[in-house]
């Protein structure tokens, strides 16, 4: 097992990214769907939990086969896909991540969200107080972000929103930017086979970091496009772009998976 806390700052408010988190993970699920690749959602649907009260559940299936390291792609069944289950009950979230071809292979997300520059030390403190973790600031205007993923329009240093004015930040700016908030992340890495279980983990963390990096610039970039949305326009929009993405995704998977699911059944 491989715990790291990742904190990503914004030059947004808790409140505002409400809108923009939902925006943003619709519309990156939706440009990064393709040719049999990307993001098919199983279920969508409102969620009540008797503790964190309600919230909303998400089911999702994630094809990337092609990007995998060659040395994955030669132990994973060619038709690969991560079964990705969420519960939003914002500002915080859980996020779980499972494979039914990897039985010992698991991704554990909880993220908060708190109007600061990413300086709550003991936020995690109920979940993870005793457990020995790195901690990784990820500044979305600074860190490099791998250069097939580069597009100018979503580079926080040079983009300025015309809505809110905000912007072409430069190195230092979580110091002084109003308003600031921080997605804080505790993510666990579990791949318990022998041989492969250190390597395996170092590169779901390289993966997720790069996913949270990338994530949290378009977030910021696509403000203009979000802003002025209410909660139920935002959920029509989400509601829309499913349904597009699913188009894109599930003609080419969805009959072979079922089968394989059904045969796996059957064997069992």
């Amino acid at each position: 097992m491989l715990l790291k806390e990742y904190r990503i700052c914004m030059p947004l408010t808790v409140d505002e990214y409400k809108i923009g988190q939902l925006y943003m993970i619709s519309k990156h699920s939706h440009e990064q769907s393709d040719r049999g690749e990307g993001v098919e959602v199983v279920q969508n649907e409102p969620f009540e939990d008797p503790h964190h009260g309600n919230g909303q559940f998400t089911e999702k299936r994630v094809y990337l086969n092609s990007k995998l390291p060659s040395w994955a792609r030669a132990v994973v069944p060619k038709i690969f896909y991560v079964t990705e289950k969420a519960w939003n009950y914002y500002p915080y979230t859980i996020t779980e991540y499972t494979c039914s071809f990897l039985p010992k292979f698991s991704i554990h997300i909880e993220t908060k969200y708190e109007d600061n520059k990413g300086s709550n030390d003991s936020i995690f403190d109920n979940e993870a107080k005793d457990l020995e973790r790195e901690v990784c600031f990820i500044d979305i205007a600074c860190d490099e972000i791998p250069e097939r993923y580069y597009k100018e329009s979503e580079d926080p240093k040079h983009f300025k929103s015309e809505k809110t004015g905000r912007g072409q930040l430069r190195e230092g700016w979580r110091d002084s930017h109003q308003p600031i908030m921080c997605s804080y992340k505790l993510v666990t890495v579990k791949f318990e086979v022998w041989g492969l279980q250190t390597r395996v983990e170092q590169f779901v963390h390289k993966v997720v970091r790069d996913i949270l990096l990338i994530g949290h610039r378009q977030a910021f970039a696509w403000v203009d496009e979000w802003y002025d949305m209410t909660m139920d326009d935002v959920r029509e929009y989400e509601k829309n772009m499913h349904e597009q993405t699913n188009i894109k995704v599930c003609n080419q998977h969805s009959s072979t998976v079922d089968h394989i699911e059904s045969q796996t059944q059957t064997s069992t």
